[in-house]
């Protein structure tokens, strides 16, 4: 059994002396691990960062076993945001949500290629990326089966002024519909509804707020540790670009 394709390193965790269990995301194969061997090695360790785009040979004898992984570099995500700590955040909580979400060795294409988009344009500024990686959020939860319903007014049916989001359902709620309840609901970005609001960190915290809330509850709350630790710093890092009274609503 073998198969070699485009991946994203997710993680890598040191196995023995020098190898390493390399966690990849690959379009076709899902979520797949593999044992490189000296794959913790100085020779090796650079390839194998997290957020790191590969070309990716996976070998074994049965399909159910580890099997073997090596790889070649192709873009050096990891090295190229070392230097902007808001895009390592961006990289690591990306990665560390797939790893943690995503089942093993199922498919989930969209995922992939919108992981693989946000780490290709990395380079030019994690901030304006900001809102395509809430996108990407909700893209996977969608995937998994816990897709927001921002279409409409869960209590009116309207399509206009939808501000709010049900923290239960999931659902859109309008301004005036939402305003005897707004303490209690999600604020709604309007990015994520495909319109242009000029966003900056105050809607990139909604959003981060919103995914977060339903990743939380509906995808890690049976997971030891719940959201992975990355996710919640990158959203800690977006929170200290506001003013302290702007960024201290509960998340």
């Amino acid at each position: 059994m073998e198969w070699q394709a485009p991946a994203v390193v997710l993680d890598a965790r040191p196995l023995g002396e020098s190898g390493a269990v390399i966690s990849l995301l690959t379009e076709r194969h899902g979520r797949h691990a593999g044992l490189a061997k000296g794959g913790a090695s100085r020779a090796q360790a650079p390839v194998w960062q997290r957020g790191n785009l590969v070309e990716a040979r996976w070998v074994a004898r049965l399909p159910e076993q580890l099997g073997s992984v090596t790889g070649e570099l192709v873009h050096p995500a990891a090295a190229l945001a070392l230097e902007d700590p808001l895009a390592l955040a961006l990289l690591s909580a990306a990665c560390a949500v797939a790893e943690a979400a995503l089942p093993e060795r199922e498919p989930h294409p969209r995922c992939f290629q919108g992981l693989v988009s946000l780490i290709a344009r990395l380079g030019q500024g994690a901030g304006p990326l900001l809102a395509d990686y809430v996108r990407w959020e909700a893209e996977l939860l969608g995937e998994l089966g816990y897709g927001l319903d921002l279409a409409r007014c869960a209590a009116t049916g309207g399509t206009e002024d939808l501000t709010w989001v049900s923290p239960r359902t999931g659902r859109a709620v309008s301004a005036a519909a939402g305003e005897p309840w707004r303490d209690r609901l999600l604020p709604l970005p309007r990015f994520l509804l495909g319109q242009s609001s000029g966003e900056g960190p105050a809607e990139w915290l909604a959003g981060l707020r919103l995914t977060g809330h339903f990743l939380a509850r509906d995808v890690f709350a049976e997971r030891p540790g719940g959201l992975p630790q990355a996710r919640a710093m990158l959203q800690d890092r977006v929170a200290g670009m506001l003013p302290a009274a702007a960024g201290s609503r509960p998340g």
